[in-house]
């Protein structure tokens, strides 16, 4: 079997929800409880954090193992989706699991569906995270960051123990699921928090929702902070340090993470003010991450993002205004389950729009929305692949104009694939 034999193995058994959305979720924690026993309980041997929330859960997730790596700890990171390559969804200490490691665990798969040792029927998020939680265990991690796939309560994460859980924000997102009032939504975040375990909340959105998470720690006796309210204590901060991470919302994901620090820090786990530092200037080249305001070139200055609901998109916008340029360039494309109208409305209304789509079932049809955009009044030209979006874009700006592309993280996908077989 090769490598590309065993993901396709994994993508057809069982659906991954980035391609075909609604049909590959499956709630409940039986699956997950179910493989975590075949293969031992691997993520008892080691020491986790939880992070959970809307927007900002992959920017938390890595600068915190950036943080832990740079104290010299050996941290395993579990994150989703990936952009590229199925492995970016498991690593340590910032290296991808071995395309061997991979092909082993579906082979070992299969023949225990075979010979009857398991019983079939998981889903691809819950093969997944068995095999990122047993990676882990083999590659004696001291930590291991866990990013929540989809909710909270009944995502196939939550059958571990943290130290410390995290909820970084709340907002509209897969309601379909969740909820459709930000208190709702809130209800199934807040079921990463364990009894006695330390959370830290983000931001808190309103009064109702702060309410939801308080009630729910009071219930299991968690202590909780909220970042907001927590002061910096970090004497770097505010100086002419300059994080690998900027935009807008960054600045909430920094008091969330600083905050996150500090608890761990008060629970006895060394953590230098060195190590903060470098984490935070050092996270893409230590853990990988892309995707995130990732500057492609200066000139003209070329942007791609993976925000795509409207609690992420509003910052993005409003950053993009806030840098001087001539023309902004907009590769837009998004996924049908998303609120595709109100997006719509946030985007500057002098932005040359280039409506585009994802190689992914999820995605709505360039054309699609390109009706909805001028319904309300929008300008742009259609594009049926990311590709010849972005290359229009590039061949019509000048040197002092914006490119930006996103509004879905699988077009940031499509673009990053693009752009690999270019070089």
């Amino acid at each position: 079997m090769t490598y590309n034999q065993a993901v396709q193995y994994l993508f057809d058994s069982a659906p991954m929800f980035q391609n075909v959305g609604a049909a590959a979720y499956k709630e409940g924690l039986g699956g997950t409880l179910a493989l975590d026993e075949h293969f031992g309980h691997p993520h008892r041997s080691y020491r986790t954090i939880h992070v959970g929330g809307t927007n900002g859960k992959g920017s938390v997730c890595h600068t915190l193992a950036a943080i832990l790596q740079a104290q010299g700890y050996r941290v395993g990171l579990y994150t989703s989706p990936h952009l590229v390559d199925f492995r970016e969804r498991i690593r340590v200490n910032g290296k991808m699991i071995s395309k061997k490691r991979v092909i082993e665990f579906v082979e070992d798969l299969k023949a225990s569906l075979l010979e009857g040792r398991l019983e079939g029927g998981y889903s691809f998020f819950e093969l997944a995270t068995a095999l990122a939680f047993k990676y882990f265990e083999e590659q004696k991690v001291d930590f291991a960051v866990i990013e929540v796939g989809l909710g909270g309560r009944l995502d196939c994460t939550n059958i571990i123990t943290p130290i410390l859980s995290v909820i970084t924000n709340i907002s509209f997102d897969h309601v379909q699921f969740l909820g459709d009032t930000l208190p709702k939504i809130a209800s199934e975040k807040a079921g990463i928090i364990k009894p006695g375990i330390p959370v830290c909340i983000g931001e808190n959105i309103n009064p109702e929702v702060k309410a939801v998470f308080q009630n729910k720690a009071d219930e299991v006796g968690a202590p909780i902070t909220f970042a907001e309210e927590s002061p910096l204590q970090f004497p770097f901060w505010g100086s002419d340090f300059k994080p690998a991470l900027t935009g807008l919302c960054q600045e909430k994901n920094t008091r969330t993470i600083l905050t996150s620090v500090r608890l761990l820090r008060e629970s006895g786990i060394e953590i230098s003010e060195k190590a903060i530092e470098r984490g935070f200037a050092e996270v893409c080249t230590m853990t990988g991450l892309m995707g995130r305001w990732q500057i492609l070139s200066k000139k003209p200055l070329t942007i791609c993002d993976t925000a795509h609901n409207v609690g992420g998109l509003q910052y993005i916008f409003r950053h993009l205004a806030s840098i001087p340029h001539q023309r902004l360039h907009l590769v837009i494309g998004m996924v049908s389950d998303k609120d595709v109208n109100t997006v719509l409305t946030l985007v500057p209304k002098d932005a040359i729009c280039y409506f585009t789509q994802a190689s992914v079932n999820r995605a709505m049809p360039a054309e699609e929305l390109t009706r909805r955009a001028k319904a309300i009044g929008m300008q742009g030209a259609t594009y049926t692949d990311v590709a010849s979006a972005y290359d229009t874009a590039l061949s019509n700006a000048s040197a002092d104009d914006i490119i930006y592309i996103g509004g879905s993280t699988f077009v940031v996908a499509d673009l990053l694939a693009y752009l690999n077989t270019k070089h």
